[in-house]
């Protein structure tokens, strides 16, 4: 079984177009669940998950969860012998093609994990984004061709049993904890790019602070995770 794992805080704009990408006959032919890690929502986002029949967890501590935390939540509730990490804020260009490259990669010797090349929505895409995200993805293959380990948040697929190995996502990274789940993994193996496969994602968070901000973001818990095991990052704030 694949379980599709997504963490979600105050989703309520997004989630049912997330969810309605989901054919239940493509599901059940590709014996996938799906499980929602709600990390404290009090918009509707619960709600919208279990009407739609989604397995749903939800964090009742009054602290804040980490996304990391939320993952290894919904990893320990999910079923499935392969584990699909998505954010609530993309679409697969084509899920029944996407089913298909996940099984194939992660059936295939020396891959430990896969990602997939990530653009904006279509009907909102600009220039710049269009730039940046080209010069992104040849960034996370140079990182994989070079041994480094890679692949954002938007999509991570790996086998439970690489998962548990490896011991999941560090939940006390508030940020870069895809990248160190990586880094982790692709020591056991191959990262690779599923072929074909495009997940589109939400640019608000470009829109909101700018790529120039968010590159040096990124760079900034990169280079916390590489040299102190930690992300530079005390909170992640959510973009909605």
């Amino acid at each position: 079984m694949i379980s599709l794992i997504i963490p979600t805080l105050q989703e309520e704009k997004l989630l049912p177009s997330f969810l309605g990408q989901f054919d239940r006959e493509l599901l059940e032919r590709h014996n996938v669940e799906v499980v929602i890690s709600d990390g404290g929502s009090t918009d509707d986002t619960v709600r919208i998950a279990r009407e739609w029949g989604a397995v749903v967890i939800q964090h009742a501590e009054p602290r804040r969860q980490t996304i990391a935390e939320g993952r290894n939540v919904g990893a320990s509730a999910a079923k499935g012998d392969v584990l699909v990490f998505l954010n609530a804020d993309v679409r697969v260009s084509d899920m029944a093609l996407f089913f298909r490259r996940v099984r194939q990669a992660l059936n295939t010797d020396g891959i430990s994990g896969a990602t997939a090349e990530v653009q904006v929505f279509p009907e909102e895409e600009r220039f710049s984004d269009r730039v940046f995200h080209l010069w992104h993805n040849a960034y996370v293959r140079f990182l994989n061709a070079i041994g480094e380990g890679m692949g954002r948040g938007e999509c991570q697929a790996l086998t439970r049993e690489m998962f548990e190995r490896v011991g999941g996502y560090n939940p006390a990274m508030v940020a870069g904890e895809d990248y160190d789940l990586f880094r982790r993994v692709r020591k056991h193996g191959r990262i690779v790019m599923l072929p074909e496969v495009v997940i589109y994602e939400s640019p608000r968070r470009f829109r909101k602070y700018g790529y120039t901000h968010i590159v040096w973001g990124w760079t900034r818990n990169a280079l916390a995770v590489i040299f102190r095991n930690s992300s530079s990052s005390e909170e992640w704030e959510a973009v909605r």
